[in-house]
């Protein structure tokens, strides 16, 4: 067969080809897909940020270059999140996470998590042609067709309810859409993955808790929680649950990633694991180093007691021996890989944590990064549909279904609990 003098077309065409076709890297791929279904994160601790670094003062908190904040005025290094990063990054839909620390005493958990609640809604009306509050599935159809970044808020530890279900319902009525039942620690009725038990999972207000989530429209985020605590609440909950920002046990075996036994229920269950950027969780042989790194910190100190800078001059030889590894896109990817393997690809989400950790992975250390994930999803051979579903298309549904069941049971009387006090 004679080639010569035809055309690119011609010949793309008579290998069976399409110009379109051969046109799809992996890139192409992706851009194409976030165009089509932009990114909705799962967890972002902006708030945490503007609480720690700037007190909530936020009128000269410029969201359009928050790398101006310096570590000075706050924890960490330079910011994670805004605005010309999100777009770079495809973000469409974004919870906001309103975290405060479970060692604040008795009510102080409750005024801070609203004060955050309060300061994402200042910072939303500061950009209005940007940012759009978003409270259901439809308000962040309404957002995306406006061109806006839907703006929704996650409570992160339970902790923040202080052991009330009135305090859960005002919550929700403030803009609340999911909570996660704990954070590092364990509480009074859910056991943390990062704490002693108290509880073997949930107590029986636990299980309240979880029923009336499931009543009022909030979706039940079991990242931090153990793993009885995600065994219990599968049995209780009615709607599908959420991950908004773990990995899977079995890539990494970080006490905050999901097990398999989790994962198998998941599908059934309908929920999502919105896979962490986090690269402690991501990279196992970034896990062990740290152990390591302890291991040898604490024989340091026992042998040369008193005497830091022998500990500080081995600490160093050892760094030098043994460098630091480097999480990736990959190592992200393989945890989508295996939540695909084990719960199916209508389970997949992504929850970056950013402004939440120190970095994300090399080349995704910002919120800008999520196209380089969905390339190597592409180059793993993910087709454009299954891109969108990881993206948003199934966070979507989950919150789609959570708002059916609470629809459903609108008439139920709410559950009531007696005051401690």
């Amino acid at each position: 067969m004679r080639y010569f003098g035809l055309g690119l077309a011609t010949l793309l065409a008579t290998a069976g080809i399409t110009a379109q076709a051969a046109a799809q890297t992996p890139e192409e791929i992706a851009q194409q897909a976030l165009a089509e279904a932009p990114v909705w994160d799962g967890h972002n601790d902006v708030p945490w940020q503007l609480r720690t670094r700037m007190h909530n003062e936020i009128h000269d908190f410029d969201f359009n270059d928050s790398t101006k904040v310096s570590s000075a005025e706050g924890e960490g290094g330079a910011m994670q999140t805004d605005l010309p990063r999100l777009a770079k990054g495809k973000v469409g839909a974004q919870f906001w996470s309103v975290y405060v620390s479970a060692n604040l005493p008795d009510a102080q958990p409750v005024q801070a998590t609203i004060e955050q609640i309060d300061a994402i809604k200042r910072l939303v009306a500061r950009y209005p042609d940007q940012l759009q509050m978003a409270y259901s599935t439809g308000d962040v159809m309404a957002a995306r067709k406006a061109g806006k970044i839907a703006s929704l808020i996650g409570m992160e530890g339970g902790y923040s309810i202080n052991g009330s279900l009135g305090v859960l319902r005002q919550m929700y009525a403030l803009g609340a859409r999911y909570m996660t039942l704990t954070h590092s620690k364990t509480i009074p009725w859910a056991d943390s993955a990062t704490d002693d038990p108290q509880h073997d999972g949930l107590s029986d207000f636990g299980r309240d808790v979880v029923r009336e989530m499931n009543r009022i429209g909030m979706i039940v985020d079991l990242s931090h929680v153990s793993e009885a605590t995600m065994m219990d609440a599968l049995d209780v909950s009615k709607a599908p649950v959420m991950f908004s920002h773990s990995g899977a046990r079995a890539v990494s075996g970080h006490a905050r990633n999901v097990p398999d036994s989790v994962l198998t229920r998941l599908k059934q269950n309908g929920g999502i694991v919105m896979t962490v950027g986090y690269p402690v969780f991501l990279s196992e042989k970034l896990r062990q180093w740290g152990a390591n790194k302890s291991a040898e910190e604490a024989r340091l100190k026992s042998l040369w007691l008193g005497q830091p800078h022998q500990v500080e001059a081995g600490m160093k030889a050892w760094r030098d021996a043994h460098p630091q590894p480097v999480a990736s896109a990959s190592d992200w990817a393989d945890h989508i890989d295996h939540v695909r393997k084990i719960a199916g690809i209508d389970h997949i989400g992504v929850g970056g944590d950013y402004d939440g950790i120190d970095s994300g992975p090399a080349g995704m250390e910002d919120v800008a990064g999520y196209p380089v994930l969905f390339a190597e999803l592409a180059r793993r051979g993910y087709s454009k549909a299954d891109l969108e579903k990881i993206a948003s298309g199934n966070i979507m549904r989950v919150l789609k279904a959570v708002e059916v069941y609470s629809a459903a049971h609108r008439g139920d009387p709410p559950i009531e609990s007696p005051t401690r006090f």
